[in-house]
């Protein structure tokens, strides 16, 4: 629906004080960015639309205000306009966007000849009829409608040869609606197919599409050239030829060694030729266009005319058989020459002499000899004849049927005869691929989008208008050549029958060789577009960068002309002319032009399928599902054409596309592929969300907790490489970091960090999504990814992170105590946790471990992640032999013979290859290296909740001592009065410095220290200066005495191990126990997994964890502690 737009212009009113008003509005909106940016950015866009408002000597007004610099505020002038300012960074206005586009031009620089570069540009000038209708009809018909037609229709017959050319017909014609959708949904650059395909389907699509639309077009430069060498040699000068056979065996060999010859030639020719200079290329097409115009002129002609007078081209037939009637002038057996019988050049053919008494051959014997006319006419009734095919083998004799024969028994001989044979196999799907050539160049119009005075108009209703009238004249043309021609005229391929005349020239009017010089032009004609057109394409596909081997052929001439290309094009035309057979390489070109033309189907379907807000086509009469019949229409045509080229052109299109996958340039062209992804994918993720997993499907899905170093690196790359090791690829894997700060001054940060993460990832080949977020503080950030991190039913079930070493050594206690959060958080979520003590010693990606264990110590069951993580770990080539190794606990009362043989039935119910040994805890006293462990535990728990009292609380300390001090200031001055100034008691306590004046000092600001409580760095004593009688001195001495007392003993405790925590000590004695059992077994492990015991339900304790499990893991150097996430992940049960 068509849009209107109207323009207001905005007057400058009367509005008082304009310029305080301006400058009100610049202090609430204006805040200006440097000048020197701006100009980068908008510089020719303003002087373009600002230009009217520069003063007389060329700078431009400026305003003062007391707000903004006046030196760089002369962005935005208008004061109408002020209120957009910020906008206008970022955004131009209306009217530089729209002379932006006025000027827009799509003509590639230095892409016209150097001959005929000007100095002014016109503009596109073309119409619908010149620019699309012409060309493509040029295109479209060519050598098969002149060489191939007659004998397809001849051997098909009419109604057969009537539903392969409705079939092509109708594949093109569905082409051209949805090529018709896409080249009208904006502006199409040259390229033509391969940039609609390629921004619409993606880059990897695109190339391998495009590269099979270039060999499809090289190959058909190699047709035309084959049959401009053909017409050449059989029809115009047919004594040219260089190789000769003597036997009439070695005659097709001949020829084909002609035509390489030949066409390498004309091959090196035309290649020269558009190498000097593409305009003498523009100039012939018109003749070319003229020659082809004429041809079908000529053709309706001469139909028209054997309607009222039938041409005289008399064939000659032995029984029902065909011959060659180009060695001989009489139809005759004997001619009575003055009442004397004599034998004619035929006799002579047949026979050992010319004697009527000589040995002839038996079929030449029992048959008599028949001459009737080649073109019977339209009003013949012949037509009922050729209705139906001929199909036959290679060297079978063309035969009419309804004419009587008498067989020989003996037709060895038949071969050096001169009958007319078939020189191929035909059957009906061989006739299609070699018919199929003759709809292609329906994308002649889509090429010259920029040369069109209104593309989306002319693209269209040219396109579908020219291949509605060629589909008229062919199939026309089929019923016509059924109608006029002899059955047996029609399979002579090379005209044999009719003294070497092109089958198609005898029925033109007013002479054959309108048609054999107007198919030779033509075919020149075509060919030296091709060897013009497939250049550009490769220079086109090479430009853009999406396949890295092409870049050279990029480059070319300074004007811009593709010279590499055309070497490259020329190198692979000579390919196709080395095959020498027209028949052969047809089929070949209609493969790679039926899978251009099936995803141009395939990117309107989807396009219109996906209803992408970008598809705005003002091209409207095209449907989905016309595009998936046509679609489905150039599949079929290609098995059916040769399911042999159909598989080795998809192979070469799949490698390609492959190839461009991994190894080409990364492209974000707004492709359907990716919206069709996006749509596949929230359809997959609203039907994962509809139930859980099972246990069969049940994968670790990870969320990695990474850490990043002061330059935003990844501070242990190896956690990535245990990543990959365990996925492998498979399942979901999101790796996440958390910064500290405010996203408002980090965000740079972010995505630099990010960056640094997709790095690493791509260094230990880890396929995962990658993710940073800027947190106030990290605890809050690491909560919210374990809360919010995947989509729907996309989301982890695992969290993997590291072991935070230097714990003990931290200045503060965040470290461990964001790792028990985290801890309680994935317990509270149901999600498991894997953590790795010792990461930077895990093995590279590419490492290979010679051998080994993978130690499980199997505590408590938690679902099965002990067993499982082993065997996904041995997927992987570096830990692939190493084997597995389950360790359990068999307490007193536990009956170990039986533990060890109910584990390993287990084990081989779960498919797992594993040895099995069940330890045994005996029940011992505590020992006293665990009273010793638990007690030096406790003593550091105490120390540490002594010396990180917070700010708030030694505030409070020194307030109160300040309000005491006041209050002894006030009621003993008088005693301090009495007191001679010349000998003051001065003394600096700690923590306090005592000046001359009587006077307390109290800058701090509180808020200032409320902020800063959050961060746990020690706080620096404050400094408080005062003045002290020497009873007060000695009662601040008792009180700095008493608040000190506590530090004093913690260092003069005893052991009392009678005191201690019981509770503590039995966890002690359990880590320790269990310690020992470990390094005895597993010391020497690759790996060693362990249950990791939950964190105490009071958060008293969280620092005594810690040291539990740093006992726990003492002495092993890879340990990988699991925590399940409260279901099982394992099962028995196929």
């Amino acid at each position: 629906m068509p849009t209107n737009f109207t323009v207001v212009p905005v007057e400058d009113g009367s509005a008082p004080s304009g310029s305080e008003q301006q400058n009100s509005l610049r202090s609430v909106f204006g805040e200006e960015e440097e000048e020197e940016e701006y100009e980068r950015t908008f510089g020719s866009a303003m002087e373009r639309g600002e230009g009217s408002r520069r003063s007389s000597d060329g700078s431009r007004r400026r305003e003062t205000s007391p707000f903004i610099n006046c030196e760089t505020s002369h962005y935005h002038d208008d004061k109408n306009m002020a209120l957009f300012e910020e906008e206008m960074e970022s955004n131009p206005m209306v009217s530089s966007l729209l002379n932006k586009l006025a000027n827009y031009t799509n003509l590639t620089q230095g892409v016209r000849e150097h001959e005929e570069a000007d100095n002014a540009v016109t503009g596109p000038q073309m119409g619908t009829f010149i620019g699309v209708y012409l060309p493509c009809m040029q295109n479209i018909l060519g050598v098969i409608l002149f060489l191939r037609l007659t004998w397809i229709v001849g051997t098909a017959g009419i109604l057969e040869t009537f539903a392969i050319v409705v079939m092509c017909c109708a594949c093109t014609m569905l082409t051209a609606i949805s090529m018709s959708a896409i080249a009208t949904n904006g502006v199409v650059p040259a390229g033509g197919s391969y940039y609609m395909i390629s921004r619409s389907l993606g880059p990897e699509f695109g190339g391998a599409v495009g590269l099979c639309f270039y060999l499809g077009t090289t190959f058909a430069g190699s047709m035309y050239i084959l049959g401009t060498i053909e017409i050449l040699l059989t029809y115009i000068v047919p004594t040219g030829a260089l190789f000769t056979a003597d036997r009439k065996e070695d005659q097709p060999a001949a020829l084909l060694n002609n035509m390489r010859v030949y066409g390498t030639c004309c091959l090196a020719l035309m290649s020269l030729v558009v190498f000097v200079g593409v305009k003498y290329v523009n100039k012939l097409a018109l003749v070319f266009l003229a020659c082809v115009v004429l041809s079908i002129m000529a053709i309706y002609a001469g139909v028209i005319k054997t309607a009222i007078e039938p041409p005289d081209f008399p064939i000659c037939l032995l029984g029902n058989r065909s011959l060659q009637n180009h060695n001989f002038d009489v139809c005759l057996k004997t001619v009575v020459v003055k009442n004397v019988t004599q034998t004619t050049e035929l006799w002579s053919l047949f026979c050992d002499g010319p004697a009527l008494n000589a040995s002839c051959d038996q079929y030449f014997t029992l048959n008599n000899v028949t001459e009737i006319q080649g073109i019977p006419g339209l009003l013949s009734g012949v037509i009922k004849d050729n209705l139906w095919s001929h199909y036959g083998p290679s060297g079978v004799l063309v035969e009419k049927s309804s004419q009587p024969s008498v067989p020989a028994q003996d037709s060895s001989n038949d071969i050096n005869n001169p009958y007319v044979f078939n020189d191929m196999s035909t059957f009906f799907t061989l006739l299609v691929g070699i018919y199929f050539p003759s709809v292609t160049g329906i994308m002649a119009g889509s090429n010259r989008s920029g040369d069109l005075r209104d593309a989306q108009r002319s693209i269209p209703f040219g396109t579908i208008l020219a291949i509605a009238t060629t589909s008229f004249i062919y199939i026309s043309c089929v019923i016509l050549f059924g109608a006029c021609i002899e059955g047996v005229v029609l399979r002579d391929k090379f005209g044999d029958t009719v003294k070497k005349n092109l089958v198609i020239g005898t029925l033109a009017w007013p002479s054959p060789w309108v048609i054999v010089i107007g198919s030779f032009f033509s075919c020149s004609g075509a060919g030296l577009q091709s060897l013009t057109g497939a250049p550009r394409l490769l220079q086109a596909i090479a430009r853009d960068g999406i396949v890295p081997f092409l870049e050279v052929f990029g480059h070319g001439k300074a004007n811009g002309e593709p010279t590499w290309a055309l070497l490259m094009t020329a190198g692979i035309c000579e390919i196709g002319i080395l095959i020498a057979s027209l028949d052969a390489v047809a089929p070949i070109l209609s493969m790679f032009f039926l899978m251009c033309y099936l995803f141009v189907n395939l990117a309107c379907a989807v396009q219109t399928l996906l209803r992408t807000p970008n598809w705005r086509p003002r091209f409207k009469f095209y449907h989905w599902s016309l595009s998936f019949l046509g679609m489905s229409l150039c599949l079929s045509l290609m098995f059916i054409s040769s399911w042999y080229y159909a598989l080795v052109a998809m192979v070469i299109a799949g490698c390609i596309y492959k190839y461009i996958e991994y190894r080409g340039a990364e492209k974000e062209w707004g492709d359907g592929i990716r919206g069709l992804s996006l749509n596949a994918a929230r359809y997959a993720l609203i039907r994962l969300e509809e139930s859980p997993p099972h246990t069969k499907n049940w994968r670790p899905q990870l969320l990695v907790l990474c850490k990043l170093d002061t330059d935003l690196g990844v501070k242990h790359p190896r956690l990535l490489s245990f990543t990959t090791q365990l996925k492998a690829g498979k399942g979901l894997t999101i790796v996440s970091s958390v910064l500290e700060g405010s996203f408002m001054t980090r965000g740079a940060h972010a995505k630099t960090g990010e960056q640094n993460l997709k790095a690493a990832m791509a260094a230990e080949r880890t396929k995962a999504f990658c993710h940073v977020v800027v947190s106030s503080n990290l605890r809050d950030g690491f909560s919210h990814l374990i809360q919010s991190a995947g989509l729907g039913g996309m989301k982890h079930n695992a969290v993997l992170m590291a072991w935070p070493a230097g714990w003990k050594q931290a200045q503060d206690s965040y470290p461990w105590k964001n790792f028990i959060e985290t801890v309680r958080e994935t317990t509270s979520a149901h999600q498991a946790l894997l953590v790795a003590k010792n990461i930077d010693h895990f093995p590279a990606n590419h490492e290979r471990l010679k051998g080994g264990t993978i130690d499980v110590w199997w505590i408590v069951h938690d679902g099965g992640l002990l067993m499982l993580l082993p065997f996904l770990l041995r997927q992987h080539k570096v830990w692939r032999k190493c084997k597995m190794r389950i360790f359990t606990v068999a307490h007193m009362d536990d009956n170990s013979i039986q533990m060890k043989k109910d584990l390993q039935s287990f084990l081989y119910q779960l498919r797992l290859d594993a040895e099995v040994e069940v330890v045994e805890m005996h029940e011992s006293d505590i020992s006293a290296f665990t009273y010793e462990k638990t007690l030096v535990m406790e003593q550091r728990s105490q120390m540490l909740k002594q010396m990180q009292l917070s700010r708030n609380e030694r505030e409070r300390e020194i307030q109160s001592i300040t309000d005491e001090s006041r209050g002894s200031i006030k009621k003993k001055r008088a005693s301090l009065a009495e007191i001679p100034k010349s000998t003051p008691n001065t003394l600096q306590v700690p923590g306090y410095a005592i000046p001359e004046e009587a006077q307390l000092i109290h800058d701090r600001n509180t808020a200032a220290h409320a902020s800063l409580n959050d961060k746990a760095t020690p706080p620096t004593p404050d400094c408080v200066h005062m003045t002290w009688t020497k009873d007060k001195l000695m009662t601040e001495r008792n009180r700095t005495r008493e608040a000190s007392a506590g530090v004093r003993d913690l260092f003069s405790l005893k052991p009392e191990w009678g005191n201690l925590n019981q509770s503590n000590v039995r966890r002690m004695h359990t880590a320790v126990k269990l310690n020992e059992a470990v390094v005895n077994k597993s010391q020497n492990a690759q790996l060693v997994l362990l249950n990791m015991p939950g964190p105490p339900k009071n958060k008293g304790g969280d620092e005594n964890y810690m040291e539990f499990l740093e006992v726990l893991m003492d002495g092993l150097d890879r340990v990988l502690l699991v925590r399940g996430g409260g279901r099982e992940v394992i099962t028995i049960y196929s």
